[in-house]
């Protein structure tokens, strides 16, 4: 009789621990999807910021290339415009390096902006670069142009319009809520996204 529960006490508890250890898969699986959930929404605030919006606009008047010379004839606010631009995608670009931000997302959020600015500034940062005698100015900016440049060579994507024109919002359930979907299988399906 002691043995059986002996036995019964072993086999409970070694159940315990593997409820344990799927229980904690979960759990670092929900935290995962919770941090990169933060990191999308904090990037949305970050790039519809006026003082963004306002650096953006700036930059995007000046031409592919300029120089730092070039740039700074045009006035100190171009020049912090320049280095606000670079201060954004710095920190999207490590971000994205970390996985707190999904590169998907940031690819569709702002990708095409962000070689796009790449392009306009390169040599005036290469020139800074040069000036202060710092290689690493820039260099979350330059790596994130890079690789989405790379994505885009690799896999060229359609625009969302076109991509997801047959998109339908998921059904509601009598309370008002979504029911599951497929909408982030589709998402990921359809962007051409792989991990």
């Amino acid at each position: 009789m002691l043995d059986t529960l002996a036995s019964l006490g072993e086999f409970l508890g070694g159940m315990a621990v593997i409820g344990g250890v799927i229980f904690a898969v979960i759990q670092v699986r929900h935290y995962r999807q919770q941090r990169r959930d933060a990191g999308a929404i904090e990037l949305v605030h970050v790039v519809l910021s006026v003082h963004f919006l306002e650096a953006f606009r700036l930059m995007g008047s000046v031409p592919d290339g300029i120089s730092a010379t070039e740039l700074r004839a045009k006035g100190a606010e171009y020049e912090a415009a320049a280095l606000s631009v670079f201060l954004m995608y710095e920190t999207i670009g490590l971000l994205v390096f970390r996985d707190v931000a999904p590169f998907h997302l940031v690819r569709d959020l702002t990708g095409g902006a962000a070689v796009a600015m790449w392009r306009k500034l390169r040599i005036y940062f290469e020139e800074i670069r040069e000036e202060r005698s710092h290689e690493r100015i820039a260099e979350w900016f330059q790596w994130l142009a890079e690789r989405l440049e790379e994505e885009e060579a690799r896999a060229p994507i359609q625009p969302a319009h076109k991509r997801f024109a047959d998109w339908k919002p998921p059904p509601r359930n009598r309370h008002g809520l979504k029911h599951q979907s497929s909408g982030r299988r589709d998402y990921h399906e359809r962007s051409g996204y792989t991990r």
